[in-house]
């Protein structure tokens, strides 16, 4: 029979390697929940003035700032709540215009999510459908929650994200940026990441981005 020392030094053996693999596993699950916060997505390619095509009417006096919106992207309500930041702090010097993309087949209620509700209360924010992704592809977005803000004369002066990874609201560079343009003052810059859903799919973004970012369905 061994001595109970030695079950002692077994014991305390075992509760080692199960701390550190635990400690392993906890640590490994951390890195992929940051690499995922801080993994943006695919950068617009917008054209350099207001498109004479796009059914969204552009404000007359303001800058208008345009957000396109997958209407299940988790991510997205942070986005929002940074809009509705931008847009009080500008006063009524900025018009909004949020766009949610309905994919082929679905009915617009497809769109009429919270997200929806949230971007209709906020003060200055225009709400429409984009049937079949159409005005997305029209502005070369393809990530929810990228801006895009045009001058009084239709002119691109920003493109990109307003938060700081996917689903975190607070102070960004992206938000400052529009901020800047509408007090007319210097902005250091003009295109920050975007973190959100793929708005169309399917697509290798879309795939990596499941089940947090679900893909617009077929």
């Amino acid at each position: 029979m061994r001595p109970a020392w030695v079950f002692k030094k077994w014991n305390r053996a075992a509760l080692a390697f199960a701390s550190g693999v635990w400690i392993v596993a906890v640590g490994a699950g951390m890195k992929v929940i940051l690499d995922f916060q801080v993994r943006s997505g695919l950068p617009a390619n917008p054209p350099s003035v207001w498109p004479t095509s796009t059914r969204i009417p552009t404000a007359k006096r303001n800058p208008t700032v345009l957000v396109l919106v997958h209407p299940h992207c988790p991510c997205t309500r942070a986005t929002l709540s940074e809009l509705a930041r931008i847009m009080a702090s500008s006063e009524g010097r900025l018009d909004a215009r949020v766009l949610f993309a309905v994919p082929p087949g679905i009915d617009s209620s497809w769109a009429k999510t919270d997200l929806w509700h949230m971007a209709s209360g906020i003060p200055g924010v225009r709400v429409f459908v984009d049937r079949d992704g159409a005005e997305a592809r029209r502005f070369g977005v393809a990530t929810s929650g990228q801006a895009l803000v045009y001058d009084a004369e239709g002119r691109l002066q920003f493109k990109g994200g307003i938060t700081a990874g996917r689903g975190h609201a607070g102070d960004n560079a992206g938000a400052d940026a529009i901020v800047s343009l509408v007090d007319h003052q210097p902005t250091e810059r003009s295109e920050t990441p975007v973190f959100g859903c793929p708005l169309a799919a399917p697509s290798v973004e879309a795939e990596r981005s499941r089940p947090s970012c679900p893909s617009l369905p077929r």
